[in-house]
């Protein structure tokens, strides 16, 4: 058997300070933590919270809409509708326009949550952007990520 080849440990360390992945990801995993730890009187996590906003439109949405939105599969979008629906915030009804199509429709108890939360989301933002040197550029930089370097980024 062949000796497997190294990878020098200054690879290891240059991963680890410049990989855009590996610092989205850990920042993600804090803001999720953070939000999440906010949103637990609401009975809501980040992603839950995340999700009936999504649904807070003049008209409701169809599911490949908000999957969109949430860059989420729709088979992820389903199951994590199932816990909101169970709570009574958030209903699926058949669209009529195409019968086989469905819409989210967010209840008056899903709104009322969504209410309830919102002050707290901005308070705890606020705290956020207040804590960075340029907000702004931030989520404009994660939005050229997001949508435009998938399409155009040399990966091979």
């Amino acid at each position: 058997m062949s000796k497997p080849r190294a990878v020098p440990f200054e690879t290891t360390l240059l991963v680890r300070d410049t990989c855009l992945c590996l610092h989205a990801q850990r920042a993600a995993r804090a803001l999720a933590r953070l939000f999440d730890e906010a949103l637990k009187p609401y009975g809501l996590t980040n992603g839950q919270f995340s999700l009936l906003m999504s649904l807070n439109r003049p008209e409701p949405p169809p599911i490949g809409a908000v999957a969109e939105v949430l860059a989420m599969d729709q088979t992820t979008l389903t199951a994590a509708l199932k816990p909101l629906e169970r709570r009574g915030l958030v209903e699926r009804k058949a669209n009529p326009n195409d019968k086989r199509s469905r819409l989210l429709v967010l209840t008056p108890g899903g709104l009322e949550v969504l209410a309830a939360a919102v002050p707290t989301w901005k308070r705890v933002h606020a705290g956020i952007d207040a804590a960075l040197s340029d907000p702004e550029t931030l989520r404009a930089d994660l939005r050229q990520i997001a949508f435009a370097l998938p399409n155009g980024v040399e990966t091979g």
